[in-house]
């Protein structure tokens, strides 16, 4: 774990819009990650099509995503949309995260996800439209419940000891 610089200003929640735009701007990030995950499994596996391998492109993907998120997160505490949107992860105390809770947390954050895809998968939705619709619906949903924790932060956080704070590292001289 690195040291981190000391921040200014206060260390309140990041306001719902800030948080969401993030979020936003980390799946746009994301795409790239897909894409060069994707090439190096391909070329790894010596897949020909699409449509050989997918259960296990999808695992490596999920594992790329796992190390992109806990390895930011155990470090600086903010993905690169994070620094971006001036937003840090910390544990409830304020301290660096740890290891095993930013695990806990990638894995608990899908909950953002999975249920609206399993949602869709039970009713049958087979249209992207669909299927992008009810994940938007849901995802807003998630968000929105933020605004009944005390603290405003997102319940994913709340379960795994951590939240989202304001951060602005002061500038180098």
């Amino acid at each position: 774990m690195i040291s981190l610089p000391p921040a200014t200003g206060d260390h309140s929640t990041p306001a719902l819009v800030r948080r969401v735009a993030c979020f936003v701007y980390e799946g746009v990030l994301l795409f790239g990650i897909v894409m060069a995950a994707g090439i190096a499994y391909s070329l790894a596996t010596d897949q020909r099509s699409a449509l050989q391998g997918q259960l296990g492109l999808q695992l490596f993907v999920f594992a790329v995503f796992g190390l992109y998120f806990v390895w930011f997160w155990t470090r600086t505490g903010q993905t690169l949309a994070m620094q971006t949107w001036h937003i840090r992860l910390v544990q409830r105390d304020g301290q660096p995260v740890a290891l095993a809770r930013a695990v806990a947390r990638y894995l608990v954050c899908w909950v953002w996800f999975l249920p609206w895809l399993a949602i869709a998968h039970v009713a049958g939705l087979r249209s992207n439209g669909a299927v992008f619709g009810l994940l938007c619906a849901g995802i807003a949903l998630w968000a929105l419940l933020s605004r009944l924790h005390p603290d405003r932060q997102f319940w994913h956080d709340a379960l795994c000891g951590t939240r989202l704070i304001t951060w602005r590292a002061k500038p180098k001289d």
